[in-house]
């Protein structure tokens, strides 16, 4: 079995979210535009003044915090109560992933994103990821129809903090090296062989364009670097998250954010942020060796975010450590399918080794 699920279109292009009534209009004149506060006052002029033009009716609602089902079914009743015909989503990652699920639970209303950050592949990807009331991870929600539409304005991206694109490109990148165990273990299934194209080419883009997108976005300008690489967080990552078959395959390093989302203290880091941590631990089980360390370690150097326990605020005498490890959830005949083991015991000496990078200079 081979399945690939997009959305319906994708575009990036500058000022869209100024023209976003003529996307809504064939579709919908009541809708539900799910957001953030922050999110809202970036795009709230243009998009609302567009949605005016096209004499579409709208009630706004902000997410209360984490994509919990409890958010998902308010803002759902919200939907039901005002009629709506389209949900909007504006914003990040989980605000994107509650507007996703809202459509879903409603009988597959349909669904625009319009991301204000690019720190994640969300507004495109094929799931909702749930979180429980303290922010712990639970899991996907699989979405059985995705956005009509994915509407980027690199310049309203151009004018946020550059942490978030930051994040965001080591959560795309992350993509290739959790795929590249299974494929070194002679894994040959069609759609990982396909994702992981993919993922490379995404790599590839970070590797050409990452730092002057970066710059760019520092200078909050756009620039086709920018571009190019919020296209490959966005799309390309996305794109590689929506091709699956029978055989399920965990990311490491997103397995081991997932555990990190259990200790509120961590909370404060962005999900591409902790999703570098756990590839830098995946790294430190991978590879005895240094040298074959040495690539992704610098890449990632070049990124920022975190890398050793110090910059988590923690230490290795915490408990805390222990109980990442053992938190990590991969299924016996998943991590049967990878090239090393992924014994509790061994994920904490690899999250306690990152330690020995507080002394060593990587070349970047």
């Amino acid at each position: 079995m081979l399945a690939i699920k997009t959305p319906q279109h994708y575009l990036n292009q500058d000022g869209i979210s100024g023209k976003i009534g003529q996307f809504v209009a064939p579709l919908a004149q009541k809708v539900l535009i799910v957001t953030s506060p922050r999110a809202w006052s970036a795009v709230e002029s243009t998009v609302t003044t567009s949605l005016q033009q096209h004499q579409i009716t709208f009630h706004l609602s902000y997410l209360p915090g984490d994509c919990t089902r409890a958010a998902i079914d308010e803002l759902a009743a919200q939907a039901r109560q005002q009629g709506a015909e389209l949900i909007i989503g504006v914003g990040g990652g989980r605000v994107l992933d509650s507007a996703k699920a809202v459509g879903q639970i409603l009988g597959q209303l349909p669904v625009i994103t319009l991301p204000t950050i690019a720190a994640t592949c969300a507004a495109w990807s094929p799931i909702s990821v749930l979180y429980d009331e303290s922010g712990a991870h639970i899991g996907p929600l699989p979405l059985a129809r995705l956005p009509v539409w994915v509407l980027v304005d690199s310049q309203v991206i151009a004018k946020t903090s550059p942490r978030y694109l930051n994040a965001g490109i080591i959560d795309a990148l992350a993509k290739w090296y959790e795929f590249l165990p299974y494929l070194r273990h002679g894994d040959d299934g069609l759609a990982l062989i396909l994702k992981s194209q993919v993922a490379k080419q995404a790599l590839d883009t970070f590797n050409t364009y990452g730092q002057q997108a970066i710059a760019s976005n520092q200078r909050q300008e756009v620039s086709v670097a920018l571009r190019k690489v919020i296209d490959a967080v966005i799309a390309l990552a996305g794109l590689a998250n929506s091709m699956a078959d029978d055989i399920p395959r965990i990311g490491i390093a997103h397995a081991i954010h997932n555990s990190m989302t259990r200790l509120p203290e961590l909370h404060h880091w962005l999900h591409g942020e902790k999703v570098g941590f756990g590839l830098v631990a995946q790294s430190f089980i991978e590879h005895p060796e240094k040298a074959d360390r040495n690539e992704l370690l610098s890449l990632l150097a070049r990124f920022g975010g975190p890398l050793t326990l110090d910059d988590l605020g923690l230490n290795p005498h915490d408990t805390r450590v222990k109980k990442i490890a053992e938190g990590v959830a991969i299924a016996p005949n998943i991590a049967a399918r990878l090239p090393f083991s992924l014994a509790p015991e061994h994920i904490e000496l690899a999250l306690l080794a990152t330690q020995s990078l507080r002394v060593e200079v990587v070349n970047h």
